[in-house]
């Protein structure tokens, strides 16, 4: 995927279950960050098991990345301006759950802003502050209601010249979602994470009340801001600390809202459970992006997911929604 994460690196501390036995933890770099399985140890196949599940990601990454000439999202970017372009069946279901997403929370998630994410120098991680025609000319490329999808063809199209997909704010969901998904007929348990940022929870580990992991205080990472027992489902995170620039005394974070084309600025981090990995991962994005108000609303029509909200200024985070999945010992 993108060199430049959508989210900070190291916002998430995963606590492993207390063993009763041993535990297997194969990882592989891969979409610009570490990937890793953790399986039960007396489980005899499970270094082939993990590194299947790795081999599909790096498949998933040949396909996805925007660094990759050869990779499918890269030929759409060339030839669907001239053409509808038919694509991948999974590739058309993701870029569908994209358009949706975006609808769902007013704009704030958009696999179209690519180029603000380049006018503002990010995508290079040359952060650089632009002309104010600068963003407004690379706002004009951006808008998933520009991107053409026909499902009867199973095909894209792009309606301007400029326009570009990039999945660096899903991907690495979608990823743990794929993996996940090969491992259930081959184990009942595993602990998948992305990067440290998103992370999907496969059975329970070898507690009845899931897997332990801790969300890093990104004020102070010596510190824990909540502590979540998982089962059966996928955490992200959202955040800037660790991807930003200051120009003129303020400083402005790598994620960047593809409505007004300025960088977000009024959340710390956001944290998000959901049942798919990609949705949480596209949800920390937009609610980072949206604040309290585009969460509430979103949760409020969407059972099973909760959000973990630092505001900018705030003291303790807030929660919004819930998920049966996910229990907080601590926050």
């Amino acid at each position: 995927m993108q060199s430049l994460s959508r989210r900070g690196f190291l916002n998430f501390a995963a606590k492993k279950p207390e063993p009763v036995g041993s535990w297997l933890h194969v990882n592989r770099t891969a979409m610009a960050c570490r990937f890793e399985v953790t399986l039960p140890g007396g489980d005899r196949d499970g270094l082939a098991v993990a590194n299947d599940a790795l081999d599909l990601v790096d498949e998933l990454e040949a396909q996805l990345s925007v660094f990759r000439e050869s990779s499918e999202i890269s030929f759409i970017n060339r030839e669907a301006v001239a053409r509808a372009v038919v694509i991948d069946h999974s590739l058309f279901d993701l870029l569908l759950l994209c358009r949706k997403l975006c609808d769902e929370t007013e704009g704030a998630f958009d696999i179209t802003a690519g180029p603000l994410t380049r006018c503002w120098g990010f995508l290079t991680r040359a952060g650089r502050f632009p002309a104010a025609d600068e963003i407004e000319n690379a706002r004009s490329f951006v808008g998933s209601d520009k991107m053409l999808l026909d499902c009867q063809t199973r095909s894209i199209r792009f309606l301007h010249e400029g326009m570009e997909l990039n999945l660096g704010s899903i991907g690495k969901g979608y990823a743990l979602d794929r993996v996940a998904t090969s491992l259930r007929a081959r184990t009942a348990s595993a602990l998948l994470n992305a990067g440290a940022s998103s992370f999907y929870a496969l059975g329970a580990g070898d507690r009845v009340e899931g897997w332990s992991v801790g969300i890093r205080d990104p004020r102070n990472k010596m510190r824990r801001l909540a502590r979540l027992r998982l089962r059966d489902c996928a955490l992200s995170t959202s955040g800037s600390e660790e991807q930003f620039f200051e120009h003129d005394g303020k400083r402005y974070g790598h994620i960047i809202d593809p409505r007004s084309g300025w960088p977000a600025q009024h959340v710390t981090s956001v944290s998000v459970v959901a049942q798919s990995a990609a949705t949480s991962d596209a949800l920390a994005t937009a609610f980072y992006i949206g604040g309290r108000e585009v969460a509430e609303k979103y949760c409020a029509a969407n059972p099973e997911v909760m959000v973990i909200m630092l505001e900018t200024g705030a003291g303790s985070p807030l929660t919004i929604g819930s998920n049966r999945g996910c229990r907080i010992e601590q926050i």
